[in-house]
């Protein structure tokens, strides 16, 4: 039996979870196909395509171009935005980018893939969602039902593509040391810390331990298992500190 080459495309790949699941997928044998919006931060451990990703024009002619050239068979849709913001103070134009950059963008890159895992009988999708898919935090509207989305599409598209050898599933973060969170919780902040308190294990997540869940998903190992959700939030997600 010939012995597929995996290749996978991870989007907002330059930095955070994106980069550090390219990482970890590199070393198991993955060609990665990164792509993001900024330039990774030192070396990245395969191709990388600079698009907005919140571009669908921009979107669907990076993919063309990729399909062109590659069998791919793996996607991480990991590109995400979070803007805090109470719902009476959500406007339309940050919804619709959040849609777009969330969602939309991870239709589009599957989409563009799904010809080639068929025509392989082979195919691993990993969306990454968020513990805010539960609507355990406030001024989480449009990111919590962009997560949740992101779910139920896994979950979908298994009924759908399941037949063909090809896995949906999910890694759901809780909070995760990145720049978003940074950003939004800075060190010795009130929010930093009412976030550690509601987190049972009582510190914040690293990066590869969300793609050390994304290569588990995305393993040949793992090819009875789609449509599922695993959290990676040290407890967080059961909401026993609320």
């Amino acid at each position: 039996m010939i012995e597929l080459s995996r290749v996978t495309v991870i989007t907002g790949a330059s930095k955070g979870i994106g980069h550090a699941t390219a990482q970890r997928l590199s070393q198991d044998g993955h060609t990665i196909i990164g792509l993001a919006r900024t330039e990774p931060d030192g070396d990245f451990p395969g191709q990388f395509h600079s698009v907005d990703l919140s571009d669908r024009v921009a979107v669907d002619e990076v993919m063309k171009r990729i399909v062109a050239e590659h069998q791919v068979n793996g996607v991480v849709n990991n590109v995400g935005r979070s803007h805090p913001q109470a719902v009476e103070d959500v406007t339309l134009e940050e919804y619709d980018l959040v849609m777009q950059l969330n969602l939309t963008t991870a239709l589009q890159v599957t989409q563009a893939c799904i010809p080639a895992m068929k025509g392989q009988k082979f195919g691993r999708m990993v969306n990454i969602a968020s513990e805010h898919a539960l609507g355990m935090v406030p001024k989480r509207t449009t990111y919590g039902a962009t997560k949740a989305g992101l779910i139920n599409f896994a979950r979908e598209w298994t009924l759908d593509l399941a037949a063909f050898g090809i896995t949906a599933n999910v890694v759901a973060p809780g909070p995760i040391e990145t720049e978003m969170l940074l950003r939004n919780n800075p060190p010795d902040s009130p929010q930093r810390r009412d976030l550690l308190q509601r987190v049972p294990m009582g510190r914040i997540g690293q990066p590869d331990e969300v793609a050390h869940a994304v290569a588990f998903f995305m393993s040949k190992a793992a090819s009875y298992i789609s449509g599922q959700t695993v959290y990676v939030c040290g407890g967080a997600s059961l909401g026993s500190n609320l």
